[in-house]
């Protein structure tokens, strides 16, 4: 059990940290994922943005998704082939569903980022965080999507998973980290003492925080090179 999503982060965060990562940038979905990722973005000393999935929902089944729709410029589109064979959806049916669905992505991101674009991954070592999966189907999605985004490689982190669901994931990710892979899996919040719903609010003053620590972190490095700078050619004179 973890004591929050805090302590879960920290812990994640060793464990990427021991693996000597090159450009990484860590990607969370919130809400859940941003207090686990911005400790992993402060230890890592890395970018932290947020990816942001809608689910497209099946005819007359809401819950069960024909596609998700993950932000990004232009907005990927991911559709779940099995499910839009069962329900013998075509290219009409399927783009009336997914416009009744971009409203709702286009709120999520003009609430979490306003006009500001999303970090670019091209090239990065990516990391991509939630608080936990159950299925790991929002995550899937996410992982899908990126890769048309031409990271270099997919890192999933999660405190929590069930094991076939790793097992899932691994198939989708270049590599796969979990902390507690329990074989009968519970509720989420069983596998932490503070669980507490988060409001888009809080999730706004984490992201606040985790770019002013990461500015800090790029100043301090700046200024460390250029004392040391200094020395070497005050040594030269």
């Amino acid at each position: 059990m973890f004591r929050d999503r805090q302590e879960a982060g920290q812990k994640l965060g060793a464990s990427l940290e021991a693996l000597q990562l090159k450009d990484p940038i860590v990607l969370a979905l919130p809400r859940g994922g941003v207090p686990v990722a911005a400790e992993i973005a402060k230890t890592l000393k890395a970018p932290l943005d947020l990816v942001i999935v809608r689910k497209v929902g099946a005819p007359g089944n809401p819950e069960l998704a024909v596609a998700a729709i993950v932000d990004g410029n232009p907005p990927d589109v991911v559709l779940n082939r099995e499910i839009v064979e069962v329900y013998a959806l075509g290219d009409s049916a399927l783009r009336v569903l997914i416009a009744q669905e971009r409203p709702e992505l286009e709120q999520r991101r003009a609430i979490y980022r306003g006009k500001e674009p999303p970090l670019s991954v091209a090239g990065k070592t990516v990391i991509v965080v939630d608080d936990g999966a159950a299925t790991g189907t929002t995550m899937k999605v996410a992982i899908r999507a990126l890769k048309r985004r031409s990271p270099q490689r997919i890192i999933v982190a999660l405190p929590v998973a069930p094991p076939e669901t790793m097992d899932e994931l691994a198939q989708e990710a270049d590599l796969t980290i979990c902390l507690n892979q329990p074989a009968r899996f519970r509720a989420l919040s069983y596998y932490y003492g503070s669980f507490p719903q988060l409001s888009d609010s809080e999730v706004l003053d984490m992201m606040a925080l985790a770019h002013e620590d990461r500015r800090n972190a790029v100043d301090k490095t700046r200024s460390g090179t250029n004392a040391a700078s200094k020395l070497r050619h005050g040594a030269g004179t």
